[in-house]
């Protein structure tokens, strides 16, 4: 199924945008009369029928809907330092899509080395790793924040703090509840600062494990999000 991304669809006719359209008609040739597969992000899979082929803004009638497609009964919310090798953070967006996420917070801790990061690119990547991957939901790309303002807001479901210093932490596996929403926090290069593992635990972040391997920042965030999707289709 090849899948569209129309954030603004509202009615029965929506008009694609000239990437969308040149996409639509010079690489896959579609003609008027064929059906393409639609989103909006929010849930919503639309099944369109072309109305005209031209390539900078060709048109589509909405023929059908199907609801909360692919809809989970739990919320990932992951907050992840943004690696210095920006091409590895991107990396994390497009994996962590595909095999599902719902919420990511770029998190500056004290030991990150980029403390800044482009939204509009950023969500380009997860855009794309939606349609590549077929889902109907868009991952929500908040703002940059700190880690000090992250653990006071108030967090739904369980919270999380992954952690490599020295010490015996639960695995997250073992300690996460199947069918709950969490938010789980993976720091820099560096790890967490005591301090910051310290701060976080006062807020009710539970330190665990990732496994036995040290892992990148990207790989930690990336595992975190298959082993939740795993516990929760057992």
């Amino acid at each position: 199924m090849q899948l569209f991304y129309a954030a603004e669809l509202q009615g029965d006719h929506y008009t694609l945008d000239e990437q969308e359209s040149k996409h639509l008609i010079r690489v896959l040739r579609m003609k008027p009369g064929d059906t393409i597969s639609l989103t909006d992000g929010s849930g919503n899979l639309y099944t369109a029928e072309l109305i005209n082929d031209d390539a900078r803004s060709c048109t589509v009638r909405i023929i059908g809907v199907q609801a909360e497609y692919g809809r989970r009964n739990y919320n990932i919310h992951v907050a992840i330092a943004p690696t210095k090798n920006i091409n590895r953070f991107e990396w994390f967006l497009e994996k962590s899509t595909e095999i599902g996420i719902d919420e990511i917070t770029p998190m500056i801790c004290q030991r990150s080395e980029r403390k800044t990061v482009k939204p509009e690119r950023l969500n380009k990547v997860i855009t794309s790793a939606m349609k590549q991957s077929v889902k109907a939901y868009h991952p929500v790309l908040f703002e940059a924040t700190t880690f000090k303002d992250l653990i006071s807001r108030k967090h739904a479901g369980e919270k999380y703090i992954a952690y490599i210093e020295e010490g015996t932490h639960p695995s997250l596996k073992s300690l996460y509840t199947p069918g709950k929403d969490a938010i789980i926090l993976i720091g820099p290069e560096g790890d967490f600062s005591p301090e910051e593992v310290i701060m976080g635990t006062d807020k009710g972040f539970k330190t665990v494990s990732l496994g036995t391997s040290r892992l990148r920042t990207e790989t930690a965030g990336v595992v975190v999000c298959h082993a939740l999707a795993l516990v929760n289709s057992e």
